[in-house]
């Protein structure tokens, strides 16, 4: 008797079968297992330096209005937000700038300055706000949102750090 086995008929048409049953399961199976970790391996929130304008351009207590738009990718899906706030400089030093979003605290609504109020103003249901953000009439339960850090280019731009969700 010889060592080498001769694979017979129905071994053959086993192993074969087997190995086309695999092929079709890896085919079925691995776009299964991508679609399920695929929100794990995505990027998480998005940040970025968002220029708002020069420096030179902001009046020492005038708010100065900006807005800017951000588009997020989610596969085939692109969605636009728009945002914006207002850059209060209080002085010529840099450092000493308050960066608030333009979204009131009560319902979202799109706040904007009254120079004849000094404040700023939510059309919405009359919430008033001092130009430091705080609340000074209505139901907003806090005050204005800050964007907290900002920094100054060498050109003097002015750029907010915005992450996103």
């Amino acid at each position: 008797m010889s060592d080498s086995q001769e694979l017979s008929r129905r071994e053959f048409i086993k192993v074969t079968t087997g190995i086309i049953g695999g092929l079709i399961g890896a085919a079925l199976g691995l776009p299964a297992v991508y679609y399920l970790i695929d929100p794990a391996l995505r990027e998480g929130a998005k940040e970025a330096w968002i220029p708002i304008g020069k420096f030179e351009d902001m009046q020492t207590g005038v708010p100065y209005s900006f807005s800017f738009t951000r588009v997020q990718v989610n596969g085939w899906e692109r969605t636009a937000s728009s945002f914006g706030g207002y850059a209060v400089r209080k002085s010529d030093d840099p450092n000493d700038l308050l960066i608030l979003n333009s979204r009131c605290t009560h319902l979202a609504c799109t706040v904007n300055w009254s120079a004849e109020a000094e404040a700023f103003i939510c059309p919405c249901h009359d919430a008033k706000f001092s130009m430091e953000g705080e609340v000074l009439d209505g139901p907003p339960p806090r005050p204005l949102d800050v964007y907290a850090e900002h920094r100054i280019t060498e050109e003097g731009v002015v750029e907010i750090f915005f992450k996103e969700g």
